[in-house]
């Protein structure tokens, strides 16, 4: 039986490895973007010379009608969800318009509640599903300068603690991944000294690799993991542990 999996923000580092890596566990995708078509074209050419489907689908889940939009163009039953969109805003919280407030819970609280609840009914019907929320270090500690950024993310993590325990008698399993300070162009603001300090501050020295963070979303939703669900994993080389 083919597996479906949708993977949002799948143009970005972390959901490009993602895809790859669930590509090569078998799984059919639908790959979510907003703006980086040309991006998801390169990597729907490079999945393209295995027997799976790989379907792209377009939507700003920074908008209210994202999400319905979204949906309106899967034509499979989802099996697995991984929501990775997002992206985070550095400055001072008196410095954020209402606009970016709005834009940010919409898109990293507001729209992923919206989808999953969409797909879980079929989950639910078929007894089997697995939800992987992409959450920060910063949903944990938090972080000055990331206030929202935090919150938002802080408030991913609640909802797959509480979500998983809502679903696993229907035999969903729902987790996080927390990700520490990983080399994609989240960070590319920082300059070449910023990255140097960052790295120190690692204890193990270096930043973490996409396809670390791939390789954990592969374990939570295999059977390796079958008696995993409501846990943040954090993937951080020992960064704020």
């Amino acid at each position: 039986m083919t597996k479906y999996a949708l993977i949002t923000g799948a143009s970005g580092g972390i959901g490009s490895a993602v895809a790859r890596k669930l590509y090569s566990e078998g799984y059919s995708l639908y790959l979510h973007y907003n703006t980086n078509l040309q991006a998801l074209l390169q990597l729907q050419t490079e999945l393209s010379e295995g027997d799976k489907l790989v379907h792209l689908v377009q939507a700003d889940l920074s908008k209210s009608d994202g999400v319905p939009y979204l949906l309106s163009q899967l034509n499979h039953s989802i099996d697995t969800v991984i929501f990775n969109a997002g992206t985070s805003y550095y400055g001072l919280i008196t410095d954020m318009t209402t606009d970016e407030i709005t834009q940010m819970i919409q898109l990293q609280t507001t729209s992923p509640f919206v989808l999953i609840q969409a797909l879980l009914p079929e989950m639910i019907k078929k007894k089997f599903g697995h939800i992987v929320m992409i959450s920060s270090i910063w949903g944990i500690t938090g972080a000055s300068c990331e206030v929202l950024y935090s919150m938002v993310k802080g408030g991913q993590n609640s909802f797959v603690k509480a979500l998983a325990k809502e679903v696993a008698p229907s035999g969903v399993r729902v987790n996080s991944i927390a990700p520490g300070a990983i080399q994609t162009n989240m960070l590319g603001h920082l300059s070449t000294d910023d990255m140097k300090m960052l790295e120190e501050e690692i204890p193990m020295g270096r930043l973490g690799k996409p396809e670390e963070v791939a390789e954990a979303v592969a374990f939570l939703i295999s059977n390796q993991s079958s008696y995993m669900t409501g846990q943040v994993l954090s993937v951080n080389g020992g960064w704020f542990c």
